[in-house]
């Protein structure tokens, strides 16, 4: 098969040995892989991929499975679906745990599906299964347009918060259209500021933020009494000073977490939880993909200078 392999930080569309199903895996046919700033992150030597993963980028894909290995119940060869991968989603063919498989969701083509497993896992495990984000309160996005940005919009939307998000003024009309109440152009406005407008001074109630240590200060004094921050990127630098009186006045809590490394079981717990919570809410039509551009696999060293320039609203996907 053919994959994209890292070189000296570069991408390389290369020759590559085909995958074998081990033990509870299934082998996928990859018909499109989405691209994410972790895959950036692992061509600048960043981020490798946890052990026993495959080498090659690519963190969610789609397709059809052509092989079962030992132990798979539930799933058959020919079965449309899409997946969580640790790795391996920018290449022909992908071995995938079977906990991470996930069906293509009604009414979606195999493309459109590509473009939901990671963002799904990762907004819903933070805002949902640790920060219980609840009907009538707050959200605050931070990173809007991107994939996890819009993705979280629309499922604080359809979970009946109140959704407030941060990004470029180009990218506004788009969000509020996705269902964004309240948009800040974090270039010219002061999000702490704004927040304190519009809730009467109360705050959020949870922070979904992508930048980290830049809006770590920020981000407690926006939180509401009781608030919840979820780090789940770093793009602002991974360190800064913590004033923990100020977030103990809040009553709040900041939370850090990732998906790549978790282990297997973790994992299919997540996947689990999407598939039942926010599946129906996708095929409801209530949550919708969102994608860029797409680009043929080959070139994902074009689609990845896409991402890099933070122009695009949503997900860049890549085709075999």
């Amino acid at each position: 098969m053919h994959a994209i392999v890292i070189e000296e930080k570069q991408l390389r569309w290369a020759e590559v040995p085909d995958p074998e199903p081990a033990a509870g895996e299934v082998i996928v046919d990859v018909t499109a892989a989405a691209v994410n700033r972790a895959d950036l992150l692992q061509r600048q030597g960043q981020y490798p991929p946890p052990p026993g993963a495959p080498v090659y980028p690519g963190l969610e894909c789609s397709g059809v499975i052509s092989a079962l290995g030992p132990g798979v119940e539930g799933h058959h060869v020919g079965e449309r679906v899409c997946a969580l991968l640790a790795g391996g989603g920018y290449a022909e063919r992908v071995a995938v745990p079977a906990g991470q498989l996930l069906p293509v969701p009604a009414g979606l083509s195999l493309v459109e599906a590509a473009a939901l497993p990671e963002v799904a896992c990762t907004v819903w495990s933070n805002v949902v299964a640790h920060d219980r984000l609840r009907t009538g309160e707050t959200l605050l996005v931070h990173g809007g347009g991107s994939g996890i940005g819009t993705f979280a919009v629309q499922l604080g939307k359809a979970l009946g918060a109140r959704v407030l998000v941060t990004a470029r003024a180009a990218k506004h009309e788009r969000l509020r259209a996705l269902g964004a109440d309240v948009t800040i152009d974090y270039s010219e406005q002061d999000f702490v500021q704004v927040v304190r407008e519009v809730t009467d001074g109360r705050g959020v109630d949870v922070v979904l933020d992508i930048i980290g240590a830049k809006y770590l200060a920020r981000n407690i004094e926006a939180l509401a009494p009781n608030g919840r921050i979820s780090v789940i990127g770093f793009q602002g630098g991974t360190r800064a000073e913590l004033d923990l009186g100020a977030l103990m006045a809040k009553r709040g809590t900041i939370s850090s977490t990732s998906l790549r490394a978790r282990p297997l079981a973790d994992k299919a717990r997540v996947v689990a939880g999407v598939r039942d919570q926010v599946w129906p809410l996708v095929s409801a039509g209530l949550v919708k993909p969102v994608i860029h551009t797409t680009l043929p696999l080959a070139e994902a060293a074009e689609a990845q200078r896409v991402m890099e320039t933070s122009d695009h609203l949503g997900k860049i996907v890549l085709l075999r």
